[in-house]
């Protein structure tokens, strides 16, 4: 009578980049995705390991799986459409296949490198510029990004965009300081010329694609540093497409890098209008530019540009995603790399929690 009773059995899953298979690894019962790619060795992308982050979100291709939370709390409707799933809190009924988009064929492998930090300044009042010399060079795409831990720290990796091209072996970051961030926190207040970091990558599939078309990009907060380095590679490449650029921001002091978008817009081969937009800056200041949220002011654009390019919290990406979608425009694609810091992450567990509590 006990045979009916059978033992869960491991299952195969086959992981897929952008064209081409990438791994074939065997995932334990009860054991989730993320946790059997770790253990035998893939560089799968991840964060908080929470499903708070959608770092290690990854597109389900075939078989069945079981959910530990639901993945709408995190992942966008679209995400959701194209049958993406969170790899931190997945595990296999069947033998699957995923795909990652950030492990794209033709892109750079991921190294885990000890990088030396050689410089550190602050942008803002809680914007770290950090930069890092390797010992060996990485190919990234702009607009990738690395996962970046201190070995003092045991909060684990996090996940920062590369602020420039690649240029060798050096890299930069900038990092905003979160609410209890530890590495953010260590970034700002303890990280000094001479200490020794880990970085790891790239990764991301957050970069600039062909097309002739003009170009809108959007930023806000730290979601600069991958705006730029795209914009500066261009640049080295001499596009000519024409380009609006809105850089959302709470108040002046929250600007920076604006000596280095003027001369970008300086030497831009097309029109480049730069757009600041601030939503906190005091009634009474000298600001004369553009208040309010970034989507009060996409209007007055119209809606020549093709393609859309945007970081930085996800509710301004959600707005902005919201209204182009709802005007149709950016009608070949809106790519977004959404900064998800640790608070946000933190907050959106507990709300997951909170919502299993309620259904059960």
């Amino acid at each position: 009578m006990f045979g009916i009773f059978k033992a869960a059995k491991p299952h195969t899953l086959t992981i897929e980049g952008a064209g081409e298979v990438i791994a074939e690894l065997i995932v334990e019962p009860k054991e989730t995705i993320l946790t059997a790619a770790l253990r035998q060795g893939i560089r799968f992308p991840h964060s908080c390991k929470a499903g708070g982050c959608a770092t290690c979100k990854c597109k389900l291709v075939d078989g069945k799986i079981k959910e530990l939370t639901s993945s709408a709390f995190i992942l966008s409707s679209e995400d959701l459409d194209n049958g993406m799933v969170l790899g931190c809190q997945t595990q296999l009924r069947s033998d699957a296949t995923i795909r990652i988009d950030s492990l794209v064929a033709g892109f750079a492998t991921p190294v885990l490198q000890k990088g030396i930090i050689i410089a550190k300044r602050m942008l803002t009042h809680d914007i770290t510029q950090i930069t890092v010399t390797l010992p060996e060079a990485i190919a990234y795409q702009a607009g990738q990004y690395a996962q970046v831990s201190v070995p003092s720290i045991a909060a684990g990796s996090r996940s920062y965009s590369f602020a420039t091209p690649a240029q060798g072996n050096e890299v930069m970051f900038f990092i905003r300081q979160v609410p209890n961030g530890e590495v953010s926190g260590w970034m700002k207040e303890q990280a000094a010329a001479g200490d020794e970091i880990e970085i790891d990558g790239p990764y991301g599939d957050f970069y600039l694609r062909n097309g002739n078309g003009a170009l809108l990009m959007v930023a806000g907060g730290s979601g600069l540093a991958p705006i730029l380095a795209m914009l500066e590679e261009a640049l080295n490449f001499k596009t000519e497409r024409d380009l609006v650029f809105i850089f959302g921001a709470r108040t002046q002091q929250d600007l920076y890098a604006l000596n280095l978008i003027q001369r970008i817009a300086q030497n831009w081969a097309g029109t480049f209008q730069f757009i600041p937009v601030l939503s906190a800056e005091p009634e009474d200041s000298d600001w004369q530019g553009a208040r309010g949220f970034v989507t009060d002011h996409i209007d007055s654009l119209g809606n020549h540009f093709t393609q859309t390019y945007m970081c930085g919290p996800p509710p301004m990406l959600d707005a902005v995603e919201s209204y182009l979608k709802e005007h149709k425009l950016s009608p070949e694609g809106i790519y977004s790399d959404r900064f998800l810091d640790r608070s946000y992450t933190i907050q959106t567990t507990k709300n997951v929690a909170s919502s299993q509590e309620v259904k059960a």
